[in-house]
């Protein structure tokens, strides 16, 4: 595997932050398409199967199973972690993958070890989503990472104020090394990214720029029309809602490797600010009438989460929490509702189970969750509180 020297230079960077090893770490032009790139390989060595994941969560997260000719299968979630729950995964034998997200960055490791261990008994790898934590992963008792695939993001609105990249460790001591090695190698064989992918990424903020200041009905199309004429890489494309892949996976370019890297110059810092604001929003909101809180948020020391979500008693009041978060001056957007997020255009690519019996929380989750800043300043926190706190109450 040849790499740049920003390449090199970040995956170091990675494996200082999570204690691992440089040669561990193969990066991508997306997250996405590390993934798709690790499911891949996984069909090529066992054949075609199901990949167990979840609905609360980015289609862009699915994608690249559909798009490896496997078929997501949705597991029911822990209110607790707002992520698969171990006590109700069922694995058949033809279960391939197992998806660990670590939801809005809430990293629960004593959650994570027992459905490591579920998927093992299996022969199914566990692929661990920490596009909401990069840098941060699930580890056993002894501080050693658990899952046997990490893919972490550099996209937009993720932990970094970066716009693209992705990096993947693959565990040198799973127990699965034979899926492994194939992973690796499909990993360390794509191709450096083309000349128009700089230009994409490059050209990115100032093209989005122009789109966010143009009327809806304008913009739309135009982004739509750009993105299909090659002009634009938005963050999740028609194609992407559909079940596809934009393009075939490649190495990152060579800037975003340079504003990851600048951007992790600045993580430590980054995750006390994040860590601060969570620990302001538990205290002033757990407990407040209306107001539900996951309880692996409220569990330790306050975690450097990348959204807070909180629960409300309904879709309506959960909307108008978001709509007064705005109103007050701080972003925010639903995560996830719809499911599947920003919502797919065909259900039935999907595999969209239409018995929800068996995904009551799921489905409670994505009615009812709410999701507060956490990149802003303190006085930031305490307005947003205060919105919150006027809805809820209600």
């Amino acid at each position: 595997m040849e790499r740049s020297q920003l390449e090199q230079s970040l995956a170091e960077r990675m494996a200082e932050l999570t204690q691992t090893r440089a040669e561990d770490w193969y990066l991508t032009y997306r997250a996405r398409h590390g993934m798709l790139t690790v499911f891949r390989a996984l069909a090529g060595k066992k054949g075609a199967g199901e990949v167990v994941t979840q609905l609360l969560t980015c289609c862009t997260a699915v994608d690249p199973i559909i798009a490896a000719g496997l078929v997501p299968v949705y597991g029911e979630l822990s209110e607790r972690t707002c992520s698969l729950d171990p006590d109700q995964l069922r694995l058949g034998q033809n279960a391939r993958a197992v998806v660990l997200q670590h939801t809005y960055g809430i990293v629960d490791d004593a959650s994570s070890r027992a459905l490591v261990e579920r998927a093992h008994e299996s022969g199914a790898v566990v692929v661990e989503d920490c596009a909401h934590c990069v840098a941060r992963m699930a580890r056993d008792e002894a501080g050693v990472p658990v899952a046997d695939v990490s893919v972490h993001s550099f996209g937009v609105e993720k932990m970094l104020s970066t716009l693209f990249g992705g990096a993947v460790w693959v565990n040198p001591d799973s127990p699965l090394a034979g899926e492994l090695a194939r992973i690796r190698e499909s990993l360390a064989a794509l191709p450096a990214p083309s000349a128009k992918a700089e230009r994409l990424n490059s050209s990115y903020r100032q093209v989005n720029r122009v789109l966010v200041h143009l009327p809806l009905p304008l913009a739309r199309p135009l982004r739509r029309a750009l993105a299909k004429g090659g002009l634009f890489d938005p963050a999740v494309s028609d194609e992407e809602r559909l079940g596809g892949v934009s393009h075939e996976p490649t190495r990152p370019t060579a800037f975003a490797c340079d504003a990851a890297l600048v951007a992790l110059s600045d993580y430590e810092k980054n995750l006390a600010a994040r860590s601060a604001a969570v620990s302001a929003y538990r205290e002033a909101l757990g407990g407040a009438p209306g107001v539900e809180i996951p309880a692996a948020v409220l569990t330790g020391d306050a975690q450097p989460l990348v959204r807070m979500p909180i629960l409300l008693v309904n879709t309506e009041v959960a909307d108008a929490v978001e709509s007064a978060v705005l109103k007050a001056g701080y972003y925010t957007t639903a995560w996830y509702r719809p499911e599947l997020g920003p919502g797919v255009l065909d259900e039935a690519a999907y595999r969209v189970p239409a018995d929800r019996s068996a995904l009551a929380q799921s489905d409670r989750l994505v009615a009812c969750v709410a999701n507060l800043p956490t990149d802003i300043p303190v006085d930031g926190v305490r307005t947003v509180i205060d919105a919150v706190r006027a809805v809820a109450s209600h």
